[in-house]
């Protein structure tokens, strides 16, 4: 039985004039290093062995001074539709564009790090309401996840993605949504994986960007290319997650620069975008300018470069390694994530992949880097994973 909604309130938030001034004023006083020292000078991946390159450090930051327009963002966001409700004591805000459509199925979109809602609102509409009458359409609720954006601050430890995930459900209740889809990519992945192993009544089916297998699989039998998946995952563990590792172990430490210094946030979540896209040098290759200063400004203004860090401090290495899907799933692995799960081991988890879609271009924030295939890729996912409810 549904819920009632009046727990759910409509949202507006504007930053004022005052504290985009001082936004303006501390990233014109930023005090910057000297130019980092690698062997590469020209494009490509080894301009950025060291992280973000001076140069083009300078360049974002000067067109965020004196360029970038945070209005229009807000202005998207209203159009969406915002709402914030409380669970568990703890303030949720999501975005919640319902469909026109009389057919339309309700779909639970999660973002991850270091994005936030911004990573799924040039997709959004196109969900909602397609322009072919013959492509499925979604009532979409895509939330903040604890700590992130204009969702609230836990005080308290215990917000990992557990919790995270029952919360989910508890509001997807709220908007009247008993059984619903689910779709998510990094901490989204892991906390849709979540969702359909541990409420099978609720979730309808799934759709991930981020599958993981159990842990200690054997790689054999599996294909030469699986294997190179499992090494390119070895590889990113073993030498570019130190960002990972500060954030569980010391969230709180890492917590007062990307608070404190919109350069310091700048470089560290540039940083992911341009290791973690499809490009061969810039992440502005795929991504929009505007629409990366979207996601950090929005981490900037709520103060929450710290408290989103700490999902990983409650949930690194958490996912139940017994835990099990049985629901449908629909998984893609695009081609420049930074970990691809070999079929053979998503297996293991995911009991009923009805979908395994394997893109030729696109990497960790394919919703940003390719739009239009996204939205195609996951509409055909979910057909799939709604036709084996059907049965």
């Amino acid at each position: 039985m549904s819920r009632p909604t009046t727990d759910v309130h409509a949202f507006t938030a504007r930053a004022s004039d005052a504290e985009l001034d001082e936004l303006r004023a501390r990233l014109a006083a930023a005090r910057l290093p000297e130019a980092e020292t690698v062997r590469a000078a020209g494009p490509g991946a080894g301009r950025w062995e060291q992280g973000v390159p001076l140069a083009d450090l300078v360049e974002v930051v000067d067109y965020w001074r004196t360029g970038y327009d945070w209005r229009p963002f807000e202005e998207r966001l209203d159009r969406i539709g915002q709402y914030r409700t409380s669970i568990d004591g703890l303030g949720i805000h999501f975005l919640h564009r319902r469909s026109a459509r009389a057919d339309a199925t309700p779909l639970l979109l999660t973002h991850g790090w270091p994005d936030s809602v911004a990573r799924f609102v040039d997709v959004i509409d196109a969900l909602a309401d397609p322009e072919d009458a013959d492509d499925p359409a979604f009532h979409v609720v895509a939330p903040s996840l604890p700590g992130f954006g204009h969702s609230d601050k836990p005080a308290t430890t215990g917000w990992g993605t557990e919790k995270i995930a029952a919360a989910w459900v508890e509001l997807m209740g709220r908007l009247g949504y008993d059984r619903f889809l689910a779709h998510g990519g990094d901490w989204g992945g892991n906390i849709t994986t979540v969702l359909g192993g541990r409420f099978p009544e609720q979730v309808l089916g799934i759709h991930t960007t981020f599958a993981e297998g159990p842990p200690g699989l054997s790689t054999d039998g599996l294909t030469d290319v699986e294997r190179a998946w499992a090494e390119e995952t070895r590889d990113f563990w073993r030498h570019r997650a130190a960002y990972a590792k500060q954030q569980a172990t010391r969230p709180q430490t890492i917590g007062y620069s990307l608070v404190d210094s919109p350069v310091g946030l700048l470089a560290w979540i540039l940083d992911k975008f341009a290791e973690w896209s499809d490009t061969e040098d810039s992440p502005f290759e795929t991504i929009s300018r505007d629409r990366v200063l979207d996601d950090v400004t929005l981490y900037w203004l709520t103060r929450t470069g710290a408290s989103a860090a700490r999902i990983y401090y409650e949930s690194h290495n958490s996912l139940d390694p017994e835990l099990r899907v049985d629901v449908p799933s629909a998984l893609t692995m695009y081609p420049r994530d930074v970990e691809k799960c070999p079929r053979p081991w998503a297996e293991e988890r995911y009991r009923r992949i009805v979908s395994w879609s394997l893109p030729e271009s696109g990497g960790h924030f394919p919703a940003l880097e390719v739009p239009e295939f996204f939205v195609r890729d996951l509409r055909a996912g979910l057909t799939a994973v709604l036709a084996a409810t059907a049965r």
